[in-house]
C-alpha cells in the first residue's frame, strides 16, 4: 500500500493540474475529478482523455501568458 500512496504523490505533483484546477473552482475533492475521468474514458471510449488534454493545454498556456503579462510590468 505504500507504494500506491507513493505512486499517487508523483502523480499529483507532475500531473498537469487540470484536476486539481477544477476542484478548486468547483469546491469538490480533485481525486473524485480523476475518478469520473478515468470512468467516462472507458464508457464514452476516450473522448473524455481528449477534453481532458485540451483543457491541460489550455490551462498550461494561461498559466504561461499570465507569467508573461507579470514579467513585462516587474521591468
Amino acid at each position: 500500500m505504500k507504494w500506491i500512496e507513493h505512486l499517487r504523490a508523483i502523480l499529483e505533483t507532475h500531473a498537469f493540474g487540470v484536476c486539481s484546477y477544477l476542484g478548486e473552482r468547483m469546491k469538490i475533492p480533485s481525486y473524485r475529478i480523476r475518478i469520473f475521468f478515468v470512468y467516462a474514458t472507458f464508457i464514452a471510449t476516450w473522448s473524455p482523455l481528449i477534453i481532458y488534454l485540451c483543457m491541460a493545454f489550455i490551462l498550461n498556456l494561461r498559466n504561461y501568458i499570465k507569467s508573461k503579462k507579470s514579467a513585462t510590468w516587474d521591468l
